[in-house]
């Protein structure tokens, strides 16, 4: 059975938007694996998002390295986003996303990003939400940086069913651990 993206999509934000029972513990793994993984790079910038209620909750991660490195989380504008400092408060916007407050500093690159995936196919590309917003802000970095995927429950397909244009990934974490991409 031939299956689309958004058909994949659907069934991911399906199984990531039911009730979990042991999502407190599949957090604490991720983010067990997250901090182990990222403990083992150098790194400077890193951008964190802001996790959604189904999405895997990287705050406690993203509070340990915010003394060692430069913390940068999205900011939603147009169809894509910038990045800006991570700092309190966050504010509830569009989609109930909680965002820093908006900063005119302008950051180049970035070493890390931690970007939540709905699923992921066979050549480590990114589905998301359907709004194209990662996809767009990557076009217009100058350098790519080290990529991680993070999902509470794994969502794969053994198929290439992305676009072009998608991002892929260095690496997705997991509640189960992590699994590189082969080079």
């Amino acid at each position: 059975m031939i299956i689309s993206k958004e058909q994949f999509r659907k069934q991911c934000l399906k199984k990531l938007q039911k009730d979990i029972p042991n999502r407190y513990y599949l957090n604490k793994k991720v983010q067990q694996n997250l901090l182990k993984l990222l403990k083992k790079r150098q790194f400077k910038t890193v951008l964190f998002y802001i996790p959604l209620k189904f999405e895997a909750n990287v705050i406690p991660v993203l509070q340990h390295f915010r003394k060692k490195s430069q913390i940068l989380t999205p900011f939603m504008e147009d169809k894509s986003f910038k990045m800006v400092s991570y700092r309190l408060p966050l504010k509830r916007k569009k989609f109930g996303i909680y965002e820093a407050g908006n900063s005119y500093k302008k950051f180049k690159n970035i070493d890390i990003a931690i970007v939540p995936i709905v699923g992921y196919d066979k050549n480590f590309k990114r589905i998301g939400f359907g709004k194209g917003m990662y996809d767009r802000f990557f076009e217009k970095l100058n350098k790519k940086p080290w990529t991680v995927f993070v999902q509470l429950k794994k969502c794969y397909i053994d198929k290439p069913i992305c676009d072009d244009y998608d991002v892929y990934g260095d690496i997705v974490v997991t509640s189960e651990g992590w699994l590189e991409k082969r080079r």
